[in-house]
């Protein structure tokens, strides 16, 4: 790791009471493919979804995963609809710097009244800045 804060990939994860393989077929068709859909032993569906191709930042691969979301076929928007967790996981590779990461993301995924995991020490727009806290063994790590 070169210290610097990464951007690796962002997965879609999503919990249902329907059954998610129809939503998985348009996501696949639309080049968003599952890497997991499975029926728990508590009875709800859960699905994992990433795009094929990777960026250097989430908006272009969130971007992507909405587009087909956009064009679901009314009977797979009220799954879409339906669906308990829509959680669009930002994942990077957590450097040391630099602190604030801009963008976009934050609107697009406000825009669709959900949740998105942002790592520690970056900011969506509009938030403060914060330096992570200093911990005893000197490495620089904001825990959540």
């Amino acid at each position: 790791m070169d210290g610097v804060i990464g951007y690796l990939n962002t997965d879609l994860d999503l919990t249902s009471a329907d059954d998610l393989m129809a939503l998985a077929a348009a996501f696949e068709a639309g080049e968003v493919f599952p890497l997991h859909v499975t029926l728990g032993e508590d009875g709800k569906w859960y699905a994992c979804f990433e795009t094929e191709g990777q960026h250097t930042d989430p908006e272009p691969n969130i971007a992507a995963m909405l587009a087909v979301v956009e064009a679901l076929a009314p009977p797979l928007q009220t799954v879409w609809a339906g669906c308990s967790r829509r959680e669009f996981n930002i994942g990077y590779d957590c450097g040391l710097e630099p602190w604030v990461q801009p963008g976009a993301v934050g609107r697009a995924v406000g825009a669709y009244g959900r949740s998105g995991c942002v790592p520690p020490g970056h900011a969506l727009p509009g938030a403060k800045a914060r330096r992570p806290r200093n911990f005893p063994s000197g490495e620089r790590n904001s825990p959540l």
